[in-house]
Order: structure tokens, then C-alpha cells, then sequence
């Protein structure tokens, strides 16, 4: 596996690999560099080098390549699909859906001419305007998660280079075959040479990265952890930075919601992707007296799901990444037990057949959870659903709150003033209101607060546009005695 530098593909400076897997098999699939300062320098010397001419491109010229690169994903997607569940564990359907998600952003990156358009005012006093213009911040980088490796490089890729921005993408080095496909597919566009690189590696290149006095624009999404630490390390070195964090996201459950369709949606939320991704449903919180009815139809929806490898087409629920985080998923359900939950499913020490050797753990569900224990304080990014049941709706949105993380929360209910009051008063940047992942569009910012979130603008939309561009601010005088010589 190479490195994508100045338009080819070059071998990685390091001779340190790492082993791909298949969490579904633990079968190797492949090796991956460890790449180092010097495959990132070199990454950003091309990609500076390429800067001048990409940002003096004019943006009606740069969406052609967008266009083309949406048509290549399109043709591309079943065969990427398929690789992407191999390295990551999760149903073919799911990569299919994430690879949409990806087109869906080419999509709106094409729209830059217009994203990019901004305020102008004559006549700010006699002869003279007022206007902003754009311009590109310069190279920019994209640390990427295992969970979504096409979705999550594409949340600002497009618009990156769109606004005339050059670009690093660095791949989780979990999932590194993914990405490598999707550059085949951009080495295709015959795009000027540095617009676009890739560097594998793990912790030195991403250390390299952060410190580079050359890349000014940081984007990154995993653990709330390293969010923090990739957010306070950028930024002490003047870069602009989004660092999407972990979540815990909870989801209210009122006795007048629809107990059939809200068990069937709540289902895929939590065990979606087998939990490994920052917008599943992690809590949840039954208002109110209809506790028994709620837990009995959830555990038994639960109980239908499907377990297996991501490429059977009966599986409903893949593998976790690694035998690390099934070591930490049944850890953290222990914890919760020990904290004085109770076990309704359990779905540790899972065995799927022809597939024993698989990171698998089946749906899980623990009903009074402790809210101050490590279950629920803890992003377990895993199949587990916690259940804490309240007598109201004020004592719901005060546990929703009561939580460090902010990415998303959502309530069941077919009273519009519940409904309401909790839009308003939840602590999270996504809200979901009889919708159990709250997925923006890709013309919307995937929102985010508090520890789930360090930054100011988000990935996706018109935040991705901000946050690739810097506004000048021109103001113009033309006196007439000026242009009579003319």
C-alpha cells in the first residue's frame, strides 16, 4: 500500500506496517505504513507547491473535477462497499449507505460558486462600496475514524477543494484500503498535481500534521480524547481546527409516542454500524408509567436481530473493529452491572457460526442504569442500550443535560409542545424529533456540542465553506477626477 503524493503513487518513507484485519474473520488482509514526518512533509510540499495555481483556478473550473468524481463514486460503489465492510466489520448495506453519504457531499461541494457568494453594498457613502470576498485558507488536512472511512474524508474534502483549497487526507490506519481505492478513483480526474494527497500512518503522522507550519486547516473526527488533544495542539500552532468528539446520545420515549414504530427505529439506532459510531443511540429514557410496555417490545425487537459478517446478506449487525473494543463493549457492560443495572439481553460471548473467530457481540440491553456509573457517562461505541426511566419530562431533558457529551438527542412523542420544549432546551447540536438518528443532510453542518465537538464550525454545508475560506473585507473608492484622465 502506497502514499498518493504530487499526483503519483509513492512508497512510504517508513518501514514500519501495521497488519490489517477482517473483524468479522480476524483473517489478515493486508499491510499498511506507519508513514512518518517526512511522508507528511512531503505530502504538504507538493500540496503547497499547488496552491497558487489551484486558488487562482476559477471555481466554475474546479466543480468539473467534483462533477466527474461523482460520476467515478457512482460507477465505484458497489466494489467500494464491499472492501469497506471487509476492513470495518459493518453490513454491506450500511457501507452502501455511507458511500450515498459521500456523493450526496460531492454533490453540494459542486454548488461552491454560489456557496461562495457573499455580502456587497453601494453606496456606503457617496462613491464608495462595501463588499467580502472569499478566498481559500491554503493546505488543509483530514484526520479520518475507522467507523466511516468514506463518509467522514468526503464531510470536507469537497468543499476543501472546491473553495480552491489544496488537501492531505490521512486515513485511519484501521481501515486504510478504503480511502486508497477512493484516490484510485481521484487519480483518475487528472486533477493539477498536489491538489489532493494521501499519507498512512498513525500517531507520528498525525503529531506531523498538527505541528506543520505549512497546513493551516485541521479537520478531524473520533474519541472526544484525542479531539481535545488534536484540537489543543492545532490550534496552539495557529491553525483553524474542527475536532468532532464522541457522543452519548439519548433518546426520550413518551406514553404517547407510537410504541411499534418507535421500538423498530430506536432498534436501528443503537445497533446500527453495531453502535460504533458517533450518532447512535446509546440512552434510553422511558417518561413517564408505560416502563414495562416500552422494555418488553424493545428487548424483543432486539432479540430478532441478525448478528454476522458484514457480507451475508441476512446480517443486520456486523462486527466491532477489533478484539480491543469487544475486550472494552463487555468490560463496560460488566461495570454497568456492578453499578446496579439489571440485565435484560445479553449479548457477550457471542459465536456466529463459520465465524468464530470474530469480534461479534450481539445486542445488548441493561435497564436501570446507574446515571453518574461508567456506562453512562462512558461513549462505549458498541451494541449495549442503557435504560434509565424517569417520571417526566422535566426530569428527562435534566439527565440529557446532566451529560459531559452534546452530539444528538432525540424524543418520541406526538404532543408538538413536549416536543417543542425539548428541541429548546436539549443540550445537543443535532435534535431528532420522532427520528432516531439525527443524520443531517448533506446541505446542513453535522452539528455538535460540548465535549462532542471542539471548534467553532462543523463539517458538511455552509459551516464547511466558512471553515475553508477566509472572508476579506474590500472597501472601493473610484473619485471622478480619478478616472477623467481615462
Amino acid at each position: 500500500m502506497k502514499n498518493y503524493i504530487h499526483g503519483r503513487w509513492t512508497k512510504s518513507h517508513s518501514s514500519d506496517k501495521l497488519n490489517v484485519t477482517d473483524p468479522g474473520t480476524q483473517e489478515k488482509l493486508w499491510e499498511v505504513p506507519l508513514g512518518n514526518r517526512d511522508d507528511v512533509d512531503s505530502a504538504v510540499k507538493s500540496a503547497f507547491g499547488a496552491a497558487d495555481i489551484w486558488r487562482n483556478t476559477p471555481a466554475t473550473a474546479r466543480i468539473q473535477y467534483l462533477f466527474k468524481l461523482k460520476g467515478l463514486l457512482e460507477d465505484n460503489r458497489e466494489e467500494i462497499s464491499r472492501v469497506c465492510t471487509m476492513e470495518c466489520g459493518k453490513t454491506l448495506a450500511e457501507s452502501r449507505a455511507e458511500m450515498q453519504r459521500a456523493i450526496e457531499n460531492v454533490e453540494v461541494a459542486c454548488g461552491i460558486p454560489v456557496l461562495m457568494q457573499s455580502e456587497f453594498s453601494e453606496d456606503i457613502a457617496v462613491g464608495i462600496d462595501e463588499f467580502i470576498i472569499r478566498q481559500p485558507v491554503g493546505v488543509s488536512a483530514c484526520i479520518a475514524p475507522f467507523n466511516f472511512p468514506i463518509m467522514i474524508p468526503f464531510w470536507f474534502l469537497p468543499y476543501a477543494i472546491a473553495c480552491g483549497n489544496t488537501y492531505i487526507v490521512k486515513p485511519s490506519e484501521k481501515v486504510p484500503k478504503t480511502m486508497q481505492m477512493l484516490f484510485e478513483l481521484i487519480d483518475q480526474l487528472d486533477l493539477p498535481e498536489g491538489v489532493v494527497n494521501l499519507v498512512h500512518g498513525g500517531r507520528e503522522a498525525v503529531d506531523s500534521i498538527l505541528d506543520h507550519p505549512n497546513i493551516k486547516a485541521v479537520s478531524f473526527v473520533g474519541s472526544s480524547k484525542v479531539a481535545r488533544y488534536v484540537y489543543e495542539r492545532a490550534a496552539r500552532n495557529g491553525k483553524r481546527v474542527q475536532a468532532q468528539g464522541g457522543a452519548k446520545n439519548p433518546v426520550l420515549v413518551l406514553p404517547d409516542s407510537d410504541m411499534e414504530i418507535t421500538t423498530k427505529i430506536i432498534n436501528d439506532s443503537v445497533y446500527g454500524c453495531a453502535g460504533q459510531r458517533c450518532l447512535a443511540a446509546s440512552t434510553i429514557i422511558p417518561v413517564g408509567d408505560h416502563k414495562r410496555v416500552f422494555t418488553e417490545a424493545i428487548v424483543e425487537a432486539a432479540k430478532t436481530r441478525v448478528t454476522g459478517y458484514g457480507l451475508e446478506a441476512q446480517t443486520e449487525m456486523g462486527a466491532l473493529i477489533s478484539r480491543e473494543s469487544k475486550a472494552r463493549t463487555e468490560h463496560l457492560i460488566q461495570k454497568g452491572l456492578d453499578d446496579g443495572a439489571t440485565m435484560l439481553l445479553d449479548g457477550r460471548k457471542a459465536k456466529i457460526s463459520g465465524y468464530e473467530k470474530g469480534n461479534y457481540v450481539k445486542p445488548t440491553i441493561l435497564e436501570n442504569v446507574n446515571p453518574d456509573g461508567d456506562l453512562n457517562r462512558t461513549e462505549i461505541f458498541g451494541p449495549v442500550m442503557g435504560i434509565i426511566h424517569v417520571n417526566n419530562i422535566e426530569d428527562a431533558i435534566k439527565l440529557v443535560n446532566e451529560n459531559n457529551y452534546g452530539n444528538a438527542a432525540c424524543i418520541f412523542t406526538s404532543n408538538g409542545s413536549y416536543a417543542r420544549k425539548f428541541r429548546n432546551e436539549a443540550n445537543a447540536g443535532n435534535i431528532g424529533i420522532n427520528i432516531g438518528i439525527a443524520a443531517p443532510m448533506a446541505f446542513f453542518p453535522f452539528s455538535g456540542w460540548n465535549d462532542s465537538f471542539f471548534g467553532d464550525l462543523h463539517g458538511q454545508g455552509k459551516h464547511a465553506v466558512e471553515f475553508f475560506t477566509q472572508t476579506k473585507v474590500v472597501i472601493e473608492r473610484w473619485p471622478k477626477e480619478w478616472t477623467r484622465k481615462f
